[in-house]
C-alpha cells in the first residue's frame, strides 16, 4: 500500500523544513504539495549563509535587469534590479543586501532576491561633508579633508570615490538593530550608522584602518596595510577602539579579513602589472592582475599571524563584498581550499576598454588560477563598469 505522503502531521513537516540548509531545498519541499506548502511559512529565516551568486556588470540591451550566475547549476539567474542600472554603483553586498549610490546623496539598501529596500543616512550627512548643493554645477559638495583644508567634488566623484565599501553587522530585516560600517576612499576613515540614524559617525581613533572591515563577534574589526587591527565597539553611546599589535605584514598589495567560524583570518593579495592592448593601433596600457594569495589566521596568545598552508574544506569569497567563508562539502559546484575573488581595486572606469575583470578562483594547494565559468580568463570582450560582484541570496 503507497504511502500518502501529503498526510504528514504539520508539526513533522514543518521539523522537517527547518533541517534544510540550502534555499533552493526548501523552495522544492514547500513545492512538493499544498497541504506541505501551507505548514511552514514562505520565507525561512533558519538559513545559514548560502554559496554566494556573481551579479554581472549590466547588459547594453537590458537596463531593469541583472544577470547572476549560480555556481551550484551553471545557470544565470536574470533579476528585475533597475535600482543598480546605468549610472548607478554599488559599493558592497552584505548579508543579501546590495550597497546602491547614484548621482545623489541617497545611499540605498536592496535585497535583490526579495526586493525590499532601506536608506541608510545619506552621503551629505557624513561629518567631512561640508555642505550639499544641487545648485554649484559640477562642485555640489563641500568637503573638508583631514588637514582641515576646504575641497569640492561633483555628483559623480563621490559617487565613484567618497565610499570605499559597505557592511552590515547582520542582515537587515532579520535584526532591526543592525549596524553600517563605511570605509571612506580617501581619509582611510571608518565611519558608522545605527538603524534610524539620520547621520553617519566617524570612529576617531581607527583611521588608516581601511583596507577591509568584518563584523566577528558583535564587535568590527578593521585592517591597515600592514596586517595590523582596530577592534571598534560601537554598541555604546559613544566608539571604544583597541588594537591588536600583530607583527608588521611585508608584501602584498591588498588586504582582507574573513570571519570563519570561531578563527579570524587574513587573506593578502598579491598583484601584478601587465601591458595590455585594446586594439592593435593603440598605445598599451598598464594594468593590474592578481598573481597569488596568502591566507594567515590570528594567533590570539601572540597576538600573531599564522600562516595557513590549507584551507581544508573552506570555500573563502572576497572582494567587494562582506568576506565570507563557507563549507565547500555543504553546496554543490563549490570547491574546498580555495579563494573565490572579483575586482575591488580598479580606479578607473571600465567603460570601453577591452580585455577581462580580474576576477577567479585561487587554489591554495598548488597556487594556480582557474577561471570562473561564466567569466573565462584571456577574453577579450569590452569591459563593463562596475565589475563583478559577489552577492548572496538571502530570501529574509
Amino acid at each position: 500500500m503507497a504511502v500518502d505522503w501529503t498526510q504528514l502531521p504539520p508539526e513533522l513537516v514543518e521539523t522537517i523544513s527547518k533541517s534544510l540548509t540550502i534555499y533552493a531545498d526548501y523552495l522544492h519541499f514547500r513545492a512538493v504539495c499544498r497541504t506541505w506548502r501551507s505548514s511552514i511559512p514562505r520565507t525561512p529565516n533558519h538559513l545559514p549563509p548560502q554559496l554566494p551568486w556573481l551579479m554581472l556588470p549590466q547588459s547594453q540591451s537590458d537596463q531593469s535587469h541583472r544577470a547572476f550566475f549560480n555556481l551550484s547549476t551553471n545557470r544565470f539567474h536574470f533579476l528585475n534590479l533597475p535600482e543598480a542600472s546605468h549610472r548607478k554603483r554599488h559599493c558592497g553586498s552584505s548579508h543579501g543586501w546590495l550597497i546602491i549610490l547614484d548621482d545623489s546623496p541617497i545611499i540605498l539598501l536592496i535585497n535583490p532576491l526579495t526586493r525590499a529596500k532601506l536608506s541608510l543616512p545619506p552621503v551629505s550627512s557624513f561629518p567631512n561633508v561640508v555642505s550639499f548643493n544641487y545648485s554649484d554645477i559640477g562642485r555640489e559638495y563641500a568637503l573638508r579633508n583631514s588637514l582641515g583644508d576646504r575641497c569640492t567634488r561633483s555628483l559623480r566623484q563621490m559617487r565613484d570615490w567618497f565610499i570605499k565599501k559597505v557592511i552590515l553587522s547582520c542582515s537587515p530585516l532579520t535584526e532591526g538593530n543592525f549596524v553600517a560600517m563605511a570605509i571612506l576612499n580617501q581619509t582611510g576613515d571608518l565611519a558608522y550608522c545605527r538603524n534610524g540614524d539620520q547621520s553617519w559617525t566617524i570612529i576617531e581613533n581607527a583611521r588608516y584602518f581601511s583596507e577591509d572591515v568584518v563584523c566577528f563577534n558583535g564587535l568590527f574589526y578593521a585592517v591597515n596595510k600592514a596586517g595590523q587591527i582596530a577592534v571598534c565597539d560601537v554598541n555604546g553611546d559613544s566608539p571604544e577602539v583597541w588594537f591588536i599589535e600583530t607583527p608588521r605584514q611585508h608584501g602584498g598589495d591588498l588586504q582582507y579579513l574573513v570571519s570563519s567560524e570561531n578563527e579570524l583570518l587574513l587573506v593578502t593579495r598579491y598583484l601584478d602589472l601587465e601591458f595590455e592592448v585594446d586594439h592593435p593601433d593603440m598605445q598599451p596600457h598598464l594594468i593590474y592582475r592578481t598573481m597569488r594569495f596568502e591566507v594567515s589566521r590570528l594567533e590570539w596568545g601572540g597576538p600573531r599571524w599564522a600562516r595557513m598552508r590549507s584551507l581544508g574544506d573552506k570555500a573563502l569569497f572576497i572582494g567587494e563584498n562582506t568576506s565570507l567563508s563557507l563549507s565547500a562539502n555543504d553546496f554543490f559546484g563549490c570547491m574546498g581550499n580555495c579563494i573565490y575573488y572579483t575586482d575591488d581595486y580598479s580606479d578607473t572606469n571600465y567603460d570601453d576598454h577591452f580585455g577581462e575583470h580580474d576576477l577567479g578562483i585561487f587554489k591554495l594547494w598548488d597556487g594556480s588560477i582557474e577561471s570562473l565559468p561564466c567569466y573565462p580568463r584571456h577574453s577579450r570582450s569590452r569591459l563593463r563598469w562596475p565589475p563583478p560582484l559577489w552577492v548572496s541570496p538571502n530570501p529574509c
